[in-house]
Order: C-alpha cells, then structure tokens, then sequence
C-alpha cells in the first residue's frame, strides 16, 4: 500500500507532478505520499511542473544535500515554508490524508476525515458534516485557517461557517495539516495551524456518477465531468442529499457546485476556481439547550483565479472573493430571535520565490477586506429601510519575507510577517517565525520550531446578541507564541515521529457563563496549552518484501495540559477551554479476499470541559468510535464504461450516545451503501 495513514507522514513529499523520469512513483520503491500547503506559491496544488523546472540545475546546497542523503528525494518538495523545500530540507512536519486514505475511510463528510487526524479536534453539532468545529492542538475552531486549493475560505462572521466546503469527499486528492503557529506562511488568522483541501487534478475526459444511502433516509448521488482539449482541462462536479438526521430535529438538504480549470504552457500557468454549496438543517439546541427547535440556511459562494510564471524567479499572483449568507432561527418559522447576515471576503495576495547562492528566498504581498451586512451584528447603522440593519468591515495588509539556508545537515527556515489591520490602527506588528532541522542521518530528523501568529476576533464574537449570548466590541486580537520540538524515523516499511509543543496564548477569546443562570459572554484571557504527540506507522509488504494480508497499520496518541492565567471564576467555558485531553486513533486496513477490501478506523477521545442538560452541568463523558468500510475496486478495463468501487460502510458500529458539543446528541450507528462508475475513460493524448 502506497501512502501513510491517518499519521503525520514521514515519507516522500511531491509538491507537484511532474514530467520527469523520477516522477514515476513505482520506479522509487518508496513510500509516496502527496502533499503541500504552498501558499506561497499561491497557485493550485499538483502543478504540472517540479520545482527541478525554475533553474537549469539544482543550487549546489541542495545538490549536496541530494547526493549526500539519498539522491532524487532532493527533487520532491514539502509545505511549511514559503519557498518550497525538500523533504529532506523541510524542517516542519505535516501530516497527510492521501486520495487512497480518503477512499478507504468510512466517512460520510470531508469534516469525518479530519477526525482521523491525531492532532485534530472535530466537535460536530449536525451529524453528516452539516455544521463542525475544526481546530488544532487545544485551540478554538476559529484559529483555523481553511484553505481550498490554497486559498483562504475562513469566515470572518464565525468559524462555525468555515468548513462549508462547496465539494464533496470523491473531489479530493488530499488533505493536509500543519500544526502550529503560521501566521508569516499562511496570513494572520493562521493562529494554531493551517488545513488545505487539494482537489483532484486529473487530465481526463471521462463522466462519473456516483450514489449513497442508508440509515436515517440518508441519500446522496453526485457527477462530475472532466474534459481536456490541449492545454487547458477543465473539471465539474456537483452533488446533493437529504436526511432525517438520526436525532430530533437535524433533518438536512444540501447541494454543491465546483468548478475547476487550469492552462498551462512553457512560461506560465493559470488556475481558477468557483464553488458553491446550499443547506438547510435542523440545528437542535446548537446554540442554547433553552430553545431545542433551532434551524439555519447557510449559502456559499467562493471564486479564484491564481498565476505563475516559470523560469528563475517564480512571480505568483492570487485574487479571491468568498461570499456568504447565513440565516438563523432560534425558533423554527418564528421571527423571534432570527438573524440575517452576508458576509464578503476579497483579495490579492502577490510574490515570488527563487534559488540563489545563498539559499531560497521568498517574498509576499497580501491585501485582504472583510465587510459584513446583518440584522443583528455590526457597528455602523445602515440606512432606514435598509433590509440589513448592521454592517461593519476591516481591511488588512501583510508583507512577508523568508530565507532558507540549506547546509549538508542543517536547515534553517526563518522568516517574518508585518501586518496591519484597519479595524485597530494604522500600526505595523510584526510576527517572527524560524524553523530549525538537524539530520543526524538518512533516516533521522530532529526539529525545533517558534512561531508567532495573531487573529482578529470574528464579528459574533464582537457584536453577536441573543437571549442566549452578548458579545464584547472592546474585543483585542489573540496572540500565540507557538514552539515545537520533535523527532522523526523513517526506513522502508515502518515510521514514527514524536513532538511536543507549547502555545502561548495572550488575550484568548471565549464564550464564558460567570454563574449557573447567566447567558454566554464573550471574554479573553490569557491560555497556554502543552502537549505531546507520537505516531508510527507499519507497511508490512514493505518490510517483508512481499504481498501481505495486512496493508498498514497505524496509531496516533496525542496528550493535551491547558493553564489559564487569571483567577476569575468561570462556571461554564464553550471554546477555548474545552479541549481533548486525550485522542487515541488508529487504523488497520487489509485485504478480504481478492479485490475485495476493509478498512477499520478507531479513535477514542476525552474532552474537558461541561455542557447543560435539564438547567444542570454534565461533565464530558470519554467515548470510543469505530467505523468500518468494506470495498470492492474492479480491476480496471479497457471500456468506456466501468465500475469504480462499490461498498458498503458503517460508521458508530458501537451505537454509542454521546456528545461533541453541548448538549447536543449525536447520531447513532449508521450503515450506508453506495456505488461509483466512470464513462469514456481514455484520457486526452
């Protein structure tokens, strides 16, 4: 099995394909998995061309490095820099959910891959992905950044909105993760880490369809074309479904569209982008165990056209615009309470990279503005008569620089972001980052990391007012200073890694009750959070030289410490201190018989923290998840028509009650089945 599982992934890194010998995976007879979060580059990931492409020849630091430690895995390039780096250069880890995990994962949403992730915390309120809480190492769902393709999809209104992605689990090639402050890579709001979402990019011309459904009443078909005529390729994929939901009042609909093209020719690339998603859900004490007959419609329109030149320098360039409608019913089809918001999210970010004697260097541009039209959040009155009666918006812009210095064993990544934001001043600030590995052998990786990143509160939390909750517009933005430490082993056949980390945060926003009978305020403080993390991994065909019946296995354990620095009581905490004190996960995927196939997932979690039931506090209970999918892929034919993967998947084997978020229950064991073909399979020549 090619690819490491659900674990950080110490394997080979491609950043892109590309038309070159070593770009044959199978030729290597190495773990492959792919993976970038280049957001310096700003274009979409899997580009048609390697890095190997900027320059005639390697630098002679990296040829060295090459030669030295093992050859053409100088050639593939890893994330967490601005400039793209070897694996054996980078000096961050980042883990990678690869297309082979993905299909083989028991998942109903992309928000249930992530929880497959050991340092991921994914609190769900809606089953079926319909509304999640993303977030990082002990950190709130809103010190996230989201990217899609590498582009920023975070919403400033709240960052319960975030993870609407407008595609569905069969559009994506990867996901990835990096852990850890990244504010001078990825934006300010890149405060606890940052998680791409990278599409498929396959130059064919083929129509597929696809069917799911189960338990609840649950059905989902999607399609999607793909066609390519020279150098251009162009991709469409759209889908919808319905449910009862599994628990009282969370019936759902929803429906997506995505589109995806790109040109490409000896000097340039172009890559552009539109999505858009519609749901309508029950939303069953999601904000308030007071009012159990809550709903919401949430709409999502993003768009982006990102360019590239090739040659020695690389000039990048990205514009963006996200828009997005929410409207919020405490009671269903009552007017009371109800809420009304669009929110607008646009940019440019600009900038470069390049080798030189001394290294690699990159450098960026970033404008970004933030405007919001509500009912019920904002500071500026519109006008009388006005359907929104709110409104406020903020603009910031960054510039950033980062140098790499790449000796035989050494590489140091360091770099800093200046930004400034309208809606606090006129002032620069200035976030730092450096990034430090030694490579006492091929195998061998030891990293230390600080970073310092910065996030804006979000406009609920600023203006937000309910019969439930009162936001503070004296709000300052969080601060984090964010260090790691870590280790990682790497031979053919088995992996591991460990790291511990420290986030030091300063003015940490959360929605807080100072007695039993008050409604949720929102308060900073000051929050630090420890941890450590170990992973490893087994590929027995690899070890042993020959097929197995066990593909992989693998297990993650991450431990989490929070210390709050202010003696001010607090009865009740809805964020920031109702973290994973521990999650353990873990995967055995093996053969059944011939092309037939199961895959288990197991992960067991203890949150801290408390929710209201009955005017009472309940502490979290720890619970144990397990889910299982049983998969069968056809050998692929020389046929215009064929069958993908048929399957059947259950996720909750155990039928186990328990609780993400509040008091809100979640589904109980669902089985669903579904089936995907292809038509016209031969790809353009």
């Amino acid at each position: 099995m090619q690819g490491s599982r659900y674990a950080t992934h110490l394997t080979v890194v491609w950043r892109q394909f590309a038309h070159k010998g070593y770009s044959a995976f199978a030729s290597l007879h190495k773990v492959i998995c792919i993976g970038v979060l280049s957001v310096a580059t700003l274009s979409v990931a899997a580009k048609a061309h390697a890095e190997s492409n900027a320059t005639p020849s390697k630098a002679p630091l990296e040829r060295t490095l090459g030669e030295t430690d093992g050859g053409s895995l100088s050639e593939v390039t890893v994330s967490a820099s601005m400039a793209p780096l070897s694996q054996l250069q980078s000096a961050r880890i980042v883990s990678v959910l690869t297309r082979q995990d993905i299909e083989q994962a028991a998942a109903q949403s992309v928000n249930d891959l992530l929880k497959l992730v050991a340092g991921v915390d994914v609190r769900q309120r809606g089953g079926f992905g319909i509304q999640t809480d993303i977030s990082i190492d002990g950190g709130t769902f809103d010190q996230v950044t989201l990217l899609l393709n590498g582009i920023d999809i975070g919403n400033p209104q709240t960052g319960h909105l975030s993870a609407d992605f407008p595609v569905s689990i069969s559009d994506i090639e990867r996901i990835e993760v990096l852990e850890g402050a990244a504010s001078r890579i990825y934006g300010g709001q890149s405060f606890g880490g940052a998680i791409n979402i990278v599409t498929k990019h396959e130059k064919e011309q083929n129509i597929e369809l696809a069917g799911k459904g189960g338990s609840f009443g649950t059905a989902e078909t999607e399609a999607r074309v793909s066609l390519a005529t020279g150098k251009f390729s162009n991709r469409l994929s759209g889908g919808g479904g319905r449910s009862d939901g599994g628990t009282l009042n969370s019936s759902w609909k929803k429906g997506q569209l995505y589109y995806q093209g790109d040109f490409e020719d000896d000097a340039l690339r172009f890559d552009w982008q539109f999505g858009f998603s519609k749901k309508s859900y029950g939303a069953n004490t999601f904000y308030s165990a007071n009012y159990p007959d809550q709903y919401e419609r949430n709409q999502r329109l993003m768009t982006s056209v990102s360019a590239e030149t090739k040659g020695r320098f690389h000039f990048t360039l990205q514009v963006f615009w996200n828009r997005s409608w929410d409207n919020f019913e405490l009671i269903h089809n009552s007017t009371f309470g109800e809420n009304f918001h669009r929110t607008d999210v646009y940019g440019l970010k600009a900038g470069g990279h390049m080798d030189w004697k001394l290294g690699k260097t990159a450098v960026s541009a970033l404008f970004r503005h933030e405007n919001i039209l509500s009912t019920n959040l904002g500071c500026k009155p519109q006008q009388e008569g006005s359907f929104y009666a709110w409104s406020d918006n903020r603009s910031t812009v960054s510039f950033s620089l980062e140098h790499n210095i790449l000796l035989r064993r050494w590489t140091v990544s360091a770099g800093l972001m200046a930004s400034m934001t309208s809606s606090i001043d006129h002032r620069f600030r200035f976030y730092p980052g450096i990034d430090v590995a030694y490579r006492p052998s091929s195998s061998w990786k030891l990293l230390f990391s600080y970073n310092k990143g910065f996030r804006l509160p979000t406009f609920t939390e600023l203006y937000y007012k309910s019969p439930t909750h009162e936001g503070n517009r004296d709000l300052k933005p969080e601060h984090n200073h964010s260090l790691s430490l870590g280790a990682e082993y790497r031979r053919s056949g088995a992996e591991a890694s460990a790291k511990g980390f420290y986030h030091r945060g300063t003015q940490m926003i959360d929605w807080v009750m100072y007695s039993a009978d008050d409604i949720f305020h929102t308060a900073s403080f000051d929050l630090d959070n420890v941890g450590v993390q170990v992973q490893g991994k087994l590929l027995p065909a690899e070890l042993l030289g020959r097929d197995t019946w066990v593909r992989s296995f693998s297990m993650g354990y991450t431990f989490i410490h929070q210390t709050k620095h202010d003696a001010e009581g607090v009865v009740k905490s809805n964020v920031a201190m109702e973290y994973l004190r521990h999650k353990v996960v873990a995967n055995l995927s093996h053969r059944v018989v011939s092309r037939l196939s199961m895959s288990w997932d197991f992960r067991w979690q203890e949150r801290v923290g408390s929710y209201l039931s009955d005017g009472e506090l309940h502490p979290y209970r720890p619970y144990a998840m397990l889910d299982a999918k049983l998969q069968w892929v056809p050998k692929v034919l020389d046929s215009e028509f064929q069958v993908s993967e048929v399957f059947v998947q259950a996720t909750n084997l155990t039928n186990r009650r328990y609780y993400d978020l509040g008091s809100v229950p979640q589904p109980g064991i669902c089985v669903m089945a579904g089936a995907r073909v292809k038509l016209g399979l031969k790809t353009t020549k």
